[in-house]
């Protein structure tokens, strides 16, 4: 995400790379592996949300607590994290969400292989099923252990990568449909965040969408606050407050004397359920 993971202008070559075009898709994503248990009610938040590489101090979330923003995406884990979080702790949880705040946990799993940045951690066609299953249980104890409880999100971030290379589109829906597939047997709700110019779009125009995740956050840095008058797919896709939007980047503002680097979103779909 912008700096989080590559800089603004990397990711613009990237994304160049990948192809700038949409296309429309249709369908609803598969929610197969949810059926078999009882689901504690989703918790959903609609506005401002902003996300940046380091959960910020508690002085910080409290300064900026002033109602232009109600919600704040968190790094919880994976090998491809940009960022240490010294401040992430389930005590820091605990109070944010006591303040107001809504939590949208990100995960950074392994990362495609056709993909031409260096990752700690990358997919391949052979470790694809196991990489999920176990980068989704990481999650999971991430998650839980800062106090994320069952029927949270988390959103699994992939990066751009060239999705007309056909292997490597395969291997990142593989990967994606086994991490879902674990999170939804430990009842935690799969997310996905990726480019309407390539990772996304795989996601929303994939023909078979059994275990693919059920809300997406799209990269659109359109400046528009919304989730639907640029929505670049069908309209009956990811839809009951089931979509992000992340419009800008690298945005330096100063909220009660604190200033932050940050990414804006339009939020309209799951955040953590804590507390």
């Amino acid at each position: 995400m912008a700096e989080h993971r590559q800089s603004k202008k990397r990711r613009y070559i990237t994304w160049a790379v990948a192809g700038a075009a949409v296309l429309a898709g249709a369908g609803i994503a598969a929610q197969t592996s949810m059926a078999a248990t009882t689901w504690p009610a989703q918790k959903t938040y609609t506005g401002r949300a902003f996300d940046t590489c380091a959960a910020p101090s508690l002085s910080a979330m409290k300064a900026w607590h002033t109602g232009y923003y109600g919600a704040a995406a968190v790094y919880v884990g994976g090998k491809n994290r940009g960022c240490s979080q010294p401040n992430l702790t389930a005590s820091w949880v605990k109070s944010v969400s006591s303040l107001g705040w809504k939590l949208i946990p990100i995960y950074v799993g392994a990362q495609p292989p056709c993909q031409s940045s260096a990752n700690p951690e990358k997919l391949t066609a052979s470790t694809v099923t196991s990489l999920g299953t176990t980068d989704a249980k990481d999650a999971v104890a991430k998650a839980s252990a800062l106090g994320m409880k069952t029927g949270s999100p988390i959103y699994l971030d992939m990066e751009p990568y060239d999705t007309t290379n056909k292997s490597c589109n395969d291997a990142v829906l593989a990967y994606v449909r086994a991490f879902d597939k674990q999170l939804r047997a430990k009842t935690y709700r799969a997310g996905f965040y990726g480019f309407t110019s390539s990772s996304a779009k795989a996601i929303a125009t994939a023909s078979n969408k059994t275990d693919l995740p059920g809300n997406l956050w799209y990269a659109l840095w359109d400046g528009k606050e919304t989730t639907t008058t640029d929505w670049p797919w069908g309209s009956t896709q990811f839809t009951n407050h089931s979509r992000g939007h992340q419009f800008k980047v690298n945005s330096k503002e100063t909220r009660g004397g604190y200033t932050l680097t940050v990414d804006r979103d339009w939020w309209d779909a799951p955040v953590a359920i804590t507390g």
